[in-house]
């Protein structure tokens, strides 16, 4: 009976080590999702105590499957691993990488720090921590982009992704989706294609949509001319009761400038053997897609190539390749067309390939490359980084990276963008927010930058001037006048980079000149500028003049009132004034005059030593003889002083203490009136 157990379970151990070889084979072949599920099979039927290192083995190939394929699940995976002491260090790499994917940016650090200790040059390894150190400091960014879900391309229990403008008027686009199958008629059929057995979803295809006149986006179909006899052959198939045998996925294309010929991936296994993906070309006629014909980039057919994007001018084709000697994971190359032949093939170099996966390549009109990668220092799983050629140094391969930031990157997959024509505005893809890991389609726009500037013109007293003119003139060569509104209000777009001076004026006012300028501006801006014009023929009061008590010594608080006259004066070159000091009716009267004359004195001293000619300036001292008229702001702001009330002895002595104290510190001012307006214009 002993026998029969001890034989029992050893028949048992042999079935677990031929399955964890099956799974294995699986997913040194790409198989991960049939792999992970065969793995996870496996691993509660593995003895800790006999067969750990075999535990730890399918536990850290489990993680492995998972996190290819974006599933939470590599978390526990990679923690059974450790649990069960795997012997590589890159099980902390790893279990890193999937924490930081899920946004634990603190976990996913203490395990890259226990990673670099046994390999501190490790660049991978290095980005990581970096990042986590400086995530916060990144949220904190901000940026213009303006980044929404699109409506159009996502579906339902499927991943849409990497989509691409056909030709330069970005009218009609292609991307790549395992959605439902319809046709262009918008009738749903049945998906044919088999699930994937990477993957465990429906296979991709192309489908492409147009836009209408209304600037919608319609006509979301399987491209043209692509499927035809695939589809009657998936079609055969399935009515004579064979099943579906195509496996074929077609994705992630590219096309000329003109829109007539397109690069797309291409994988389908040939008698059950994984070629690899490989890029096709295929041609427009009449509306459909022509016969598609392989482009040979390399010798060797077992090299893997796939994501083509083409230059603006056609000449080039970026594209991503495991081929050997690269920098680790999937790399990008670039290629040149000499005659009908792609040539010249060469990995794009270390500052642009690392360690890790570089994929979805994009090449903008203007030159800058974007592509996607989870080995430069980002946010988590695959970032989109920005790649422009670097002026300083005479290579062709140096390059200067830049993370795109938020919002094009999270902490979940972010990648395949494009750009709608020579513009700043287009699509990305991201499975951010998606429990169950689909790609979906996002458009981004980057708002136009708008300067202006804005404001009122008004009176000394408040009131709106509505007859009032702004000329705008600026280093850039703009010279433009613009009318006030009615209620004295003004809006002027200005350009980026200049630098702009204003000039306020009216009939019956002084002139109001104010400058600006709009450098090293990274966003929209409206200056805020308003005018007060003081009137030709109407005393001015000055505000915020301050003397010493009893004295005609200006205080230090009166500089920012005296250098407003400095100004006024310097903007109206062509006045003369009567500058005059009042005091209350307090104290002597000669004693009063006396000293209202020092200290209009004093104040055009100041305005001469600031330039003003003195030929322009008339000191008088009229002590209390002239006290204030009220007037309507005047009555608004002290509503127990009626509107035309002269604030004269009599009035203020009717008034209750706190009042009478009001109405003398009105009375003490210091005022200007305009005497000509013709000085040396003759």
């Amino acid at each position: 009976m002993c026998a029969m157990i001890v034989l029992s379970v050893g028949l048992s151990s042999c079935s677990i080590k031929q399955r964890v070889k099956k799974a294995d084979r699986m997913y040194a072949i790409g198989e991960y999702y049939d792999a992970a599920d065969l793995y996870k099979q496996c691993y509660s039927r593995i003895s800790p105590q006999k067969e750990r290192a075999m535990k730890a083995h399918v536990a850290f190939n489990q993680g492995e499957c998972y996190r290819i394929l974006n599933n939470s699940r590599a978390v526990n995976a990679y923690k059974n691993a450790i649990r069960n002491k795997y012997q590589d260090s890159i099980v902390y790499l790893r279990y890193a990488q999937v924490l930081q994917y899920q946004g634990k940016y603190k976990e996913a650090d203490q395990q890259y720090l226990i990673y670099l200790q046994s390999y501190p040059t490790d660049y991978q390894a290095q980005a990581g921590h970096y990042a986590c150190q400086q995530i916060n400091e990144w949220k904190k960014q901000t940026s213009r982009y303006k980044v929404s879900l699109s409506k159009d391309f996502n579906a339902k229990r499927s991943s849409s992704f990497a989509p691409q403008f056909i030709g330069e008027d970005a009218d009609a686009i292609m991307f790549t989706t395992n959605r439902q199958a319809s046709g262009a008629s918008g009738n749903r059929k049945k998906n044919l294609k088999r699930p994937s057995p990477v993957t465990g979803a429906q296979l991709f295809s192309l489908y492409s949509a147009r836009k209408n006149a209304a600037g919608e986006w319609e006509d979301i179909a399987l491209a043209e001319g692509l499927y035809g006899d695939e589809q009657e052959e998936q079609e055969n198939d399935s009515t004579s009761g064979g099943g579906a045998k195509n496996t074929a996925e077609l994705g992630v294309c590219c096309f000329s400038a003109d829109g007539r010929t397109m690069y797309f991936t291409y994988s389908k296994p040939v008698n059950g053997q994984d070629l690899g993906a490989k890029i096709y070309r295929s041609s427009r006629a009449s509306g459909e897609w022509g016969e598609a014909q392989e482009v040979k980039l390399f010798a060797d057919s077992s090299i893997t190539v796939g994501h083509p994007s083409l230059s603006a001018s056609g000449d080039t084709l970026y594209f991503v390749s495991d081929a050997p000697n690269g920098f680790g994971g999937k790399d990008l190359y670039m290629a040149e067309l000499d005659g009908e032949e792609w040539v010249n093939v060469q990995n794009m170099g270390a500052q642009i390939n690392s360690a890790g996966d570089e994929m979805y390549p994009c090449i903008h009109p203007n030159g800058t490359l974007y592509f996607a990668s989870n080995g430069h220092p980002g946010y988590g799983g695959l970032d989109i980084f920005m790649a422009q050629q670097d002026t300083t140094v005479h290579d062709s391969t140096a390059w200067l990276i830049f993370n795109m930031g938020a919002p094009f990157n999270s902490n979940n997959d972010d990648f395949g963008i494009t750009f709608a024509g020579n513009s700043q505005n287009g699509f990305f893809s991201s499975n951010r927010g998606q429990k169950k890991g689909y790609d979906q389609i996002y458009e981004f726009v980057l708002p136009e930058m708008v300067f202006l500037v804005e404001g009122k013109l008004t009176d000394n007293q408040g009131e709106p001037i509505s007859n009032a003119t702004i000329r705008l003139v600026g280093d850039d060569g703009t010279n433009t006048k613009v009318q006030a509104r009615r209620d004295g209000t003004y809006k002027i777009k200005v350009n980026k980079d200049a630098r702009y001076i204003m000039l306020a004026t009216a009939r019956g006012y002084l002139n109001a000149r104010e400058g600006f300028n709009t450098h090293n501006l990274t966003d929209s801006k409206t200056y805020q500028q308003d005018f007060i014009l003081s009137p030709v023929s109407k005393p001015v009061t000055m505000d915020n003049i301050f003397y010493e008590f009893g004295k005609w010594d200006l205080t230090p608080a009166s500089e920012e009132g005296l250098q407003s006259l400095v100004k006024l004066l310097n903007d109206n070159p062509n006045i003369t004034i009567e500058l005059s000091a009042h005091t209350d009716m307090k104290g002597d009267s000669v004693f009063n005059v006396r000293l209202s004359e020092k200290r209009a004195e004093a104040v055009c001293n100041y305005l001469i030593s600031k330039g003003i000619e003195r030929e322009r300036l008339t000191p008088v001292g009229y002590g209390k003889q002239k006290p204030v008229t009220a007037d309507k702001a005047l009555h608004t702001q002290y509503p127990f002083i009626p509107q035309e009330q002269v604030l004269d002895e009599a009035f203020i002595l009717s008034l209750p203490t706190e009042q009478q104290e009001i109405c003398n510190q009105i009375n003490r001012r210091t005022e200007f009136k305009v005497l000509r307006t013709t000085y040396k214009l003759y």
